[in-house]
């Protein structure tokens, strides 16, 4: 069953952000626009180079009014370490939650149950705490942080402007649909 158009489920945990250990739950993902940003583990091969790329996106992200969260079933403690031996992650300014009770990929149905460790899962959450995107993608599969701000600004868009849809490539500025019975066929 898909999670579009569901609100995310309660949970609380430890996450570790900018030198200090913090609390965080689901209400943290409300009043904003949020993306939650799933990978298999600290101190691994693929994940380094996506969470470094994430944080390359962070200030256009803030720009645009989304806060950034990463998570794996590592505890905050091991973010910390990560964070203070990796050069990569050392960068990394958004907040990066600890899941070792697996609560939260579970929530999200991105935990791999045999391996206690989380798929690639990405996903857009709107200020309601209602999830409006989902891209998940296997282990071996990085992915490009880019694109985050493209489907954030359609999501944006369309949040702001009911009745209205974003075509596929749609740029900011670009033209729009409106669903009716006259575009029927017509594309």
């Amino acid at each position: 069953m898909s999670l579009i158009g569901s609100e995310v489920l309660p949970f609380k945990a430890s996450a570790y952000h900018n030198g200090k250990f913090i609390d965080v739950t689901e209400e943290n993902f409300k009043g904003k626009w949020s993306v939650v940003c799933f990978y298999p583990a600290d101190f691994t091969f693929v994940c380094p180079t996506e969470l470094e790329d994430l944080q390359n996106q962070y200030e256009t992200l803030k720009g645009l009014g989304v806060e950034v969260y990463s998570v794996s079933t590592d505890t905050h403690f091991t973010h910390k370490a990560w964070h203070d031996h990796s050069e990569a992650i050392g960068k990394i300014t958004y907040i990066m939650i600890g899941d070792p009770s697996h609560t939260i990929s579970r929530n999200f149905n991105v935990l791999i149950e045999a391996e206690g460790a989380a798929d690639r899962g990405t996903f857009i959450i709107d200020p309601d705490g209602v999830i409006q995107s989902i891209e998940i993608s296997a282990g071996g599969i990085g992915r490009d942080a880019s694109i985050l701000v493209g489907k954030i600004k359609a999501a944006q868009y369309v949040r702001n402007h009911p009745g209205e849809v974003c075509p596929a490539k749609w740029q900011e500025g670009a033209a729009t649909l409106k669903p009716s019975l006259d575009l029927v066929g017509k594309i």
